[in-house]
């Protein structure tokens, strides 16, 4: 799209009660300082956006006589299209016109949103206004044309190693995601290494402690079997011997406990014996009949019977025990005891020897295995490390080709896209243009208004915008490249009322 402006009508504005501006190819405004040659170009700005061609706020009313209103109309085309825009200020409150019809601020923000944006448009009609964006802002409005490199563009530059690792990675992430993945790795992984470092060292400093001496074991383990299945039989022998006088001490107490009937069974026998046969009743103390008294001599008769028999049954147990008794033997174990605890002493340092073997062998197993984990730790570490090179060194190749690409577009400004950190070599977004390897900030006047108007027209060209230019102070630069869309030009002329003058191509 191409605007051009046709015709400015400024009435109370600043010093100018009554201006008409028509507007050729080339309109030079000339005169002495405070003419209000640069209120000109301001009451553009304002009109479309409320403020100066710098995007701060503008009060546009006279500051040296009295009005009731100020009002600006600007009529412009758009691809030949013709549109009159004004906007005013009556009393305090802001009024709008499109084509000389009144309206709301919406309707007249719209149909400028729809012309251009407002940060291109001030870029475009004042070359300075572009450098007082913060430079995130500058970078982003010229990024928005020039589209960065694609992967594979990218990768091709990258040596073998770093382009295959990292086109396989790409498949499932992006750029950005991959190296967050990768940066919580390797924080983790050092951590996990460093703790993985101290566990080997710390099982090898074990091992270190205990010395594999040079030893038969399979003959130990063998001498050993032997002491134990020695052992063993002794054990058996000493259970046998232990039964046996198990069945030995029982008959002996059976003995002693049928002793223990028998004695006091003899302590029974006087008093049955001596026992005096009464003839009265021991209840009622009558006489007894003489059938009586006999019965009471056959109960003695009986009782006396009964006993021999049972003394007897005792004494007949007794001897029967004793004579099987007598075909028993008491073991003495004690020297039994002796051998196993001799025998088993002898199988002590055997099995000292094999509990170090054993030791020793499960604690380099453990050493082995935590050289192994710590090993596998480090090589995943180092393949994230690798990953983040790579990404590193693919950032500051895409860095190197967007940077290729922007710096196409220039002549004579440099521009720098990126910065590398000091610390780490990060790269990371900056912005940066300079003109004979002067960063802007340090140019001149002159300077300053060339690369403007380079940079001005590199925007116009990529964003496919034309509008008209305003070069303020025109007369401390004695030449420059015309640029695209008209042209106006402010001079301050000492002695001279404010002129302009509008001249076709």
């Amino acid at each position: 799209m191409e605007i051009k402006f046709i015709t400015l009508n400024l009435q109370n504005y600043k010093s100018h009660r009554n201006l008409e501006v028509k507007f050729g190819d080339l309109t030079k405004i000339s005169g002495e300082n405070a003419k209000g040659k640069s209120s000109i170009p301001e009451s553009i700005s304002w009109l479309l956006y409320n403020t100066d061609t710098f995007g701060s706020k503008l009060d546009p009313t006279p500051l040296t006589y009295e009005v009731d209103e100020t009002l600006v109309q600007l009529l412009l085309s758009a691809d030949g299209k013709q549109l009159l825009l004004g906007r005013g200020l009556k009393k305090g409150k802001a009024q709008y016109y499109i084509n000389e019809v009144p309206s709301k601020a919406g309707e007249f923000n719209e149909i400028v949103a729809q012309l251009f944006e407002k940060e291109l448009f001030l870029s475009l009609f004042n070359p300075s206004f572009f450098f007082t964006l913060p430079w995130e802002k500058q970078r982003a409005s010229l990024l928005q044309y020039v589209s960065a490199p694609i992967n594979k563009e990218v990768l091709k530059h990258l040596p073998e190693a770093q382009s295959e690792v990292l086109e396989r990675s790409l498949k499932k992430h992006n750029i950005a995601d991959l190296e967050k993945i990768h940066k919580d790795n390797k924080n983790k992984k050092d951590k996990t290494y460093i703790a993985a470092q101290s566990k080997t060292k710390t099982l090898q400093e074990q091992l270190n402690q205990l010395s594999e001496e040079k030893m038969d074991i399979d003959s130990i383990k063998a001498e050993l079997a032997q002491i134990d299945k020695k052992v063993r039989e002794l054990e058996v022998e000493m259970d046998s011997a232990w039964e046996k006088n198990q069945a030995f001490n029982k008959l002996q107490s059976q003995i002693l406990s049928i002793q223990d009937q028998i004695e006091m069974s003899k302590e029974r026998w006087p008093l049955i014996k001596n026992e005096v046969i009464q003839d009265t009743c021991r209840t009622c103390k009558r006489p007894l009949d003489e059938e009586s008294v006999e019965a009471v001599k056959a109960d003695k008769e009986k009782r006396m019977v009964e006993y021999k028999a049972n003394h007897n049954s005792l004494l007949t147990k007794r001897e029967l025990l004793k004579e099987e008794l007598g075909k028993l033997e008491f073991i003495d174990v004690s020297e039994l005891r002796e051998e196993i605890s001799e025998v088993d002493t002898k199988g002590q340092p055997l099995r000292e020897a094999i509990r170090i073997y054993s030791q020793y062998q499960n604690l380099d197993t453990q050493v082995k295995s935590a050289a192994a984990d710590e090993a596998a730790i480090l090589q995943d570490l180092k393949a994230s490390i690798f990953i983040l090179d790579s990404i590193k060194a693919f950032k500051a190749k895409e860095a190197e080709l967007q940077g290729e690409k922007v710096q196409a577009l220039f002549t004579t400004l440099s521009v720098r896209l990126f910065k590398q950190n000091k610390g780490d070599g990060e790269i990371k977004p900056d912005f940066e243009i300079e003109m004979d390897g002067k960063a802007y900030r340090t140019l001149s006047l002159s300077e300053g208004i060339r690369a403007g108007l380079e940079l001005r027209d590199v925007l116009s060209r990529q964003s496919e915008l034309i509008t008209p230019c305003f070069v303020d102070n025109a007369e401390s630069i004695t030449r420059f490249k015309q640029p695209n869309g008209q042209l106006i030009i402010s001079r301050v002329v000492p002695d001279q009322e404010l002129t302009i003058e509008a001249v076709s191509e």
